[in-house]
């Protein structure tokens, strides 16, 4: 608790930077620590289903963040965007980011190792969305209030579901958004050439997970 609170303390900046740090550090001993794992190898019909659901989620992730670029572009410091997927979530982005973090776990073969990322990365998100909260109550106030109180934190409502008739769009946000969707989609060639590496000898799996 006295760390969450170490962190609400922090300028939104400094918080952020920390944060990029922090999830730099985090993802090359994920990295490392996945050389060393494989999937169960007495089911290879099951790896492969896994692998199959997790490109699908991938895929999801990338749709799902191009549809909050569209709403949330460029707008974020400047209102409240309460429509689209805003309205069924406060934090669609970082909803979709976890289920890329799942995706890109499951690229692995093992149902184990993508819930692990989907959850630790929904974890790590929570945090951050705790600090953004309270920029967001200073800088908005009763407006930020009431969309706090009407929409979850993070998992979805697709009951509240509602949408402006026009949206303005700026192409280069949609673009930044599908250029940075690429560091999932680099995940299945990644660990294809992990998988191949390990079952030619060169990296011994000490450890399999279903």
């Amino acid at each position: 608790m006295n760390i969450l609170k170490t962190l609400d303390n922090l300028p939104l900046d400094s918080f952020q930077s920390l944060r990029r740090v922090v999830l730099a550090v985090a993802i090359l001993v994920a990295i490392t620590a996945l050389l060393f794992l494989g999937s169960e190898p007495n089911h290879p019909e099951l790896h492969e289903y896994v692998e199959a659901v997790g490109t699908a989620l991938i895929f999801a992730a990338i749709v799902g963040r191009v549809w909050c670029t569209l709403y949330i572009g460029g707008r974020k410091a400047q209102e409240i965007v309460e429509a689209g997927p805003y309205s069924i979530t406060r934090n669609p982005l970082y909803v979709f980011s976890a289920i890329g973090a799942a995706g890109v776990g499951c690229q692995t073969g093992s149902m184990v190792v993508g819930l692990a990322f989907g959850v630790f990365t929904a974890l790590a998100f929570l945090i951050v969305i705790r600090r953004e909260e309270i920029h967001l109550a200073e800088h908005f106030g009763a407006a930020y209030a009431d969309y706090r109180a009407r929409v979850p934190r993070f998992w979805p409502n697709f009951a509240l579901f509602r949408d402006d008739q026009t949206v303005t769009v700026q192409p280069r946000r949609i673009y930044s958004t599908l250029l940075d969707g690429l560091v999932f989609v680099i995940a299945i060639p990644f660990f294809e050439t992990i998988e191949h590496v390990q079952n030619s000898g060169l990296l011994p799996i000490v450890l399999h997970l279903p």
